[in-house]
């Protein structure tokens, strides 16, 4: 076995309430390596069943709680033989202590993870502009179910962020009367699939001030946590974009990257008018490099250049095209080209429509619903302005039925690296 540390993992606080938690099921198993940000265990709290992720990396040595049982805040759950020189445990048992923000410059780069940056970027927002707030269900005290918000409780005080109670409806509302009085509330919603609960709020109310006021607009964000794959379930996987794309008034930005992450809630932040940020759960520990400044809202990334298809796509499925990309190259001949939207509304029609120019074919990938959702209006955008262009175009999304829950079954309702390869070669037929 690997040498190194020996870690007691603790129960982590998941939630400001929480007192114990169940292990529902391991994820890994004694002699298994383990990386920071890898699914360790599945737990149930008293808010919500999460996923808890490793953080530290090295090798499970044992499991202390079997599957099943109940255990308080704190106790040891597993032992780990860390290569990392890590502490003897981990798990967040108290508040993270206060510390000065370095805001991050050109000439200094650094690797993050996504929620890491989603964490400074609030934490460099709220240090330069006062009227910066920030609330939600346990993003004090507990830094959020997805460890994005630690220690931004401590360092500003609970009059600037704090805990409320579980309505979306009243964080929403208040939220509003906020934004119009003055100040620049960020919410979080934890997981998307309740954002139909902010509806008033932000469809009759939000998005139509600057209409109806004729010179101010409802300076607020909507983080929320979309997307599948994490074994959620129907209720706590869904990907909401056909819900809002039609909102007028409305941006929605979804970023992939640890650096548009940041970026984009910076300028969602400053923004006059309402963002909704959909921050994909799968997302949360993918690492990356951080650039200086905010990233523009309406503007997407060509992220591979290629000659033979144009691939659409955003969040997690950005990911998953890069690698289907690479797959289809090396073993089918076949050159992509990969555009991450970034932000879903405005779309950015002039980069996909320079794109497929040149390749002559579109597949547009989206996690969700082909009816309403994101690859509709790319589609259609494209035929309007492009038909020209085209030699062949179509879409890859999941189907319109709810999310299983079944590990087999998610994973194949997903569309995967391996689906969009499969779906390129039988298209091009190679």
């Amino acid at each position: 076995m690997t040498t190194g540390a020996v870690v007691e993992i603790l129960m982590p606080r998941l939630s400001d309430a929480m007192e114990d938690a169940t292990i529902l099921r391991w994820l890994k198993q004694p002699g298994q390596q383990v990386a920071r940000g890898d699914e360790l265990v599945e737990v149930e709290t008293d808010k919500a069943t999460v996923v808890y992720e490793a953080e530290d990396e090295g090798v499970i040595e044992s499991l202390l709680v079997a599957e099943g049982d109940a255990v308080p805040l704190g106790t040891p759950i597993a032992r780990l033989v860390s290569s990392s020189g890590a502490p003897a445990t981990v798990g967040v048992t108290a508040p993270v202590a206060a510390r000065e923000v370095a805001p991050t410059t050109a000439a200094s780069v650094a690797v993050v993870e996504f929620r890491e940056a989603i964490r400074q970027a609030l934490d460099e927002e709220l240090q330069r502009d006062e009227r910066v707030i920030f609330f939600g269900e346990d993003v004090a005290v507990a830094g959020g179910i997805f460890a994005a918000t630690t220690g931004l409780y401590e360092t500003y005080g609970a009059a600037r962020v704090f805990d409320t109670p579980i309505s979306e409806l009243a964080m929403s509302g208040a939220a509003y009367g906020a934004a119009v009085c003055g100040l620049r509330p960020v919410i979080e919603i934890m997981f998307a699939d309740f954002l139909p609960l902010i509806m008033d709020s932000l469809l009759n109310q939000a998005t139509k001030y600057h209409f109806l006021d004729g010179q101010r607009g409802a300076p607020l964000v909507i983080r929320s946590s979309p997307g599948a794959g994490a074994r959620f379930g129907a209720i706590h996987s869904q990907m909401p974009v056909a819900w809002f794309n039609g909102i007028p008034g409305l941006k929605i930005a979804a970023p992939a990257t640890p650096a548009d992450a940041k970026g984009l809630l910076i300028s969602a932040i400053r923004d006059e008018n309402p963002v909704l940020f959909l921050e994909h759960k799968r997302l949360y520990s993918v690492k990356g490099p951080l650039s200086a400044g905010p990233v523009p809202l309406g503007v997407a990334a060509v992220v591979r250049s290629g000659t033979d298809l144009t691939i659409v796509t955003a969040m997690k499925g950005v990911h998953d095209a890069l690698a289907a990309a690479t797959v289809l190259q090396n073993e089918h001949g076949i050159s992509v080209e990969v555009i991450d939207l970034r932000t879903l509304r405005p779309l950015d029609t002039a980069t996909i429509l320079h794109s497929v120019e040149r390749t002559t074919r579109l597949l547009v990938v989206e996690e969700g619903p082909s009816s309403g959702g994101f690859s509709a209006d790319v589609l259609a955008r494209v035929a309007e302005d492009g038909l020209g262009f085209l030699d062949d175009a179509w879409r890859l999304t999941t189907s319109d039925s709810p999310i299983p829950y079944s590990p087999p079954l998610e994973d194949a309702f997903l569309p995967s690296e391996a689906a969009i390869v499969a779906s390129v070669a039988r298209r091009l037929g190679r």
